[in-house]
Formats: structure tokens, C-alpha cells, sequence
């Protein structure tokens, strides 16, 4: 099952989030008793639903929360929000206050595990551990915030049918080496139909002003900060290189390492038994640790 949860973001930009898995059933007078929290931060232009299957093996042993962040999915889109990291991070941090899941493992995918190291950075309290999921703390610059806004002007909206989004994003976009039909699902589940076809759940517009917010820096000072557990993964075909992960798991005080092999950059999509054979000796770490505090 996937329940929805209502939770209030920084200005008050309603979020969605969705809980994967039957809720705990645990006594709640009993705080040694409760599952360890996890909270799923999707990157950009992503969605809650991409944690799915990852949320649902999960919830046998954790409470599971993944979060729609503001301009996606399910949560709203106001025109006049900011899409600054400190709205993203004031965000998680306000979702981990309302859901009760803190100090809770948040995992993270590109953008979404910027977010998880910099609230760890800002609130180590309310984070137990992070997981880093094919994510670059060196900056991108600004040919790449180029490329990725011609890219948006690239794509042959709307599209007639999800077959055809299927079909472009894994195999006809330019950004694509090799056919790849993971990566045509994970984009079918951020497009919705329209009167005239299908179209992204997300206005591109605020992708783009999400993303310019941090491609032109770099954010190996937050990492340093980071003071709990936290494992880096990246896809051996992702955009993580093995050089820049090996150098953040040293530059992270507790850091740890894990590759996974035939995945790219959408690694929990594109090998989910790889991806969980990568994170869940970690996640069992952290969780034992914490039954012994």
C-alpha cells in the first residue's frame, strides 16, 4: 500500500509525502520499539514513486517515508517559491519534524542527496546516517546548466502516447549511448496526460532555477561536516566518477564506499538488486548501531 501524507515546507508550500508499506505496528509508549526512520529524496525532476520498490523492502524493517520535494510530483508549484537549496533543505527539515521520523537514514539520488548531506550538515539531530546516491560535490558549471536547457527544448512535447516517452527517453534522446528501457520508465513516471498529449508533472522552468542554485558551486565544505555515517554510491556508468566518490568518502568524516555494476546514473532503477545488495549492510550498520545507544 501507499498512504499520503500532508507535511507544511518552509513558506508554507504544501509537500507530499508517501509512505510505502503498512504503517509500524508498534507500541508507542514503548520508544526502544519504534522502526528506525528513513526518509527517500528523489533528484530533480524526479518523484516520490521512484522510491517505490526500494521503500516497500525497506518498510519490513524501517518506516519508510519518500518525499514529493516542492516542484514535483504531487507536491505544489507555486509560481513565486523559491527553488533555493535552503528552501529544499529548510524543507526535508521541516518533513522529518512533521513525519516523526527524525533522527532518521536519509537516502538521496543526485539532487535530492545534495539535500540529504547539507541538512545533515545543518542539523546532524535529525539525521542518523545518509546515503549518497551518484551525486558530484565538485561544481558543474555553467556550460552544463546550458546543456541541460537546450536539452529541455529538445524534447518532442507533448508527447502522443507513454509508449513515445517511453521510447525517446530510452532510446532516441541524444543524451543516450545505448538503449536503456529503465531509463524510459523512470521518465514515464514524471509525465502526465493532457488534452493534447503527455507532458512532465514539473514545470522545466523551475528545474532549471532549482538546478542554478548549485551547479556553480561546489560542496565539499558541507561534506566535510557531516559528522554521522554516510555511504556514496555510484552506478560504474554513472556521473559520479570512482576518482571524485573515493575523494568524498575521505573528505566525509565517517565516509564509506559502494559502486554498482551495469548501472548508470539512475541507479535504483536501473539495478535494484545491485542497489540493494550496495546500501543494505549499511543501512542494518546504522541500525544496529543505534539499538546500542
Amino acid at each position: 500500500m501507499a498512504r499520503r501524507i500532508d507535511v507544511t515546507g518552509t513558506g508554507g508550500v504544501r509537500l507530499a509525502a508517501w509512505e510505502f508499506g503498512d504503517p509500524p505496528k508498534t507500541d508507542p509508549a514503548k520508544e526502544h520499539d519504534r522502526m528506525p526512520g528513513v526518509l527517500l529524496l528523489h533528484g530533480l525532476m524526479g518523484r516520490a514513486s521512484h522510491w517505490a520498490s526500494t521503500a516497500r523492502w525497506l518498510s519490513e524493517r524501517h518506516r519508510a517515508v519518500a518525499l514529493d520535494q516542492r516542484g514535483h510530483g504531487r507536491s505544489a508549484q507555486p509560481a513565486q517559491a523559491a527553488f533555493t537549496r535552503e528552501a529544499y533543505v529548510d524543507d526535508v527539515e521541516a518533513a522529518l519534524e512533521q513525519l516523526d521520523l527524525a533522527p532518521a537514514v536519509v537516502i538521496g539520488h543526485a539532487m535530492g542527496a545534495l539535500t540529504a548531506w547539507q541538512l545533515a550538515a545543518k542539523r546532524p539531530d535529525l539525521v542518523r546516517g545518509v546515503i549518497i546516491c551518484d551525486m558530484r560535490a565538485s561544481a558543474l558549471g555553467s556550460a552544463s546548466q546550458r546543456e541541460w536547457a537546450d536539452w529541455f527544448k529538445a524534447w518532442p512535447v507533448p508527447f502522443a502516447t507513454l509508449a513515445d516517452v517511453r521510447k525517446w527517453f530510452g532510446e532516441d534522446d541524444p543524451w543516450v549511448e545505448r538503449p536503456n528501457p529503465a531509463r524510459g520508465e523512470f521518465y514515464a513516471e514524471v509525465m502526465r496526460e493532457y488534452e493534447d498529449g503527455w507532458r512532465p508533472v514539473f514545470e522545466p522552468d523551475q528545474m532549471l532555477a532549482s538546478r542554478e542554485t548549485w551547479v556553480y558551486d561546489a560542496h565539499w565544505e558541507e561534506l566535510a561536516q557531516v559528522q554521522c555515517p554516510a555511504l556514496v554510491v555510484r552506478g560504474l556508468d554513472g556521473e559520479l566518477g570512482r576518482a571524485e566518490a573515493q575523494e568524498m568518502v575521505r573528505v566525509l568524516p565517517r565516509g564509506e564506499y559502494a559502486e554498482v555494476a551495469d548501472a548508470g546514473h539512475l541507479v535504483h532503477y536501473d539495478q535494484p538488486e545491485g542497489w540493494r545488495a550496495a546500501i543494505e549492510p549499511f543501512l542494518e550498520a546504522v541500525r544496529s548501531d543505534a539499538g546500542r545507544l
